[in-house]
């Protein structure tokens, strides 16, 4: 079951002389339960492209849908909820809320759509994230490892249609980073969970089941591992 596609996707900076194409007419589709890392140098558009997939940013043309839905004929508040609700987030310097504790920032998403709180999906969450021990801590009070787990959560509490993550290992060391692969790897074969990761480190794109590869706003490289 097709869960996105991109179609035609283009995003322009600037205009005449100094237009760039951070994405250049992208088209590809992710079926319900990838693993799909997406690979390229700095600058190169993949981030850009992450962004316009979650309906964080919208592309100067194209169109993209998530479990069938064209996210960009929504308006704004309408695509905000749609990507509360269907769409999760992982960034690279976690964005939790920092005066709210470990299981407040896992529920945020429930709580702005307010939605009762799923007391034992919680609990299966911060057991599996290990962090049931530390689910009144603040941020502040976490490793980055700790927080980023905390962001992963948050981002798998309402059950999207797909789990977007943007360098999610940028930030933390080399044990660190293998935990958190380990978890997108676990959610992606426990729940069935569709992960787009956006990395720069070949190891841990070698983790997923098929790599894309961008280079200057084009995809260069579709394949299975």
């Amino acid at each position: 079951m097709e869960i996105l596609k991109v179609q035609n996707l283009t995003k322009t900076y600037g205009k005449g002389e100094n237009e760039v194409k951070a994405v250049d007419d992208i088209s590809f589709s992710i079926e319900k339960g990838e693993f799909v890392a997406i690979v390229g140098a700095s600058g190169s558009g993949k981030s850009t492209l992450l962004h316009l997939i979650g309906g964080v940013d919208r592309p100067t043309a194209g169109k993209v849908y998530i479990d069938g839905k064209d996210i960009y004929q929504l308006n704004d508040d309408n695509l905000a909820i749609f990507r509360r609700r269907q769409v999760g987030l992982i960034y690279q310097f976690y964005n939790l809320i920092p005066v709210l504790n470990v299981a407040e920032n896992i529920t945020l998403p429930c709580k702005l759509d307010g939605k009762e709180i799923d007391e034992n999906r919680l609990n299966e969450l911060l057991k599996s994230l290990g962090l049931q021990n530390r689910k009144n801590n603040l941020p502040n009070q976490l490793s980055g490892g700790q927080q980023q787990r905390v962001s992963i959560g948050r981002a798998i509490m309402n059950e999207p249609a797909i789990m977007l993550a943007d360098e999610p290992t940028g930030n933390l060391d080399s044990k660190a980073s293998e935990e958190i692969i380990s978890l997108l790897k676990l959610y992606n074969k426990k729940y069935k969970q569709t992960v787009v990761i956006i990395t720069h480190d070949d190891k841990i794109a070698l983790e997923a089941d098929r790599i894309i590869t961008i280079d200057d706003g084009k995809i260069i490289k579709d394949c299975k591992n």
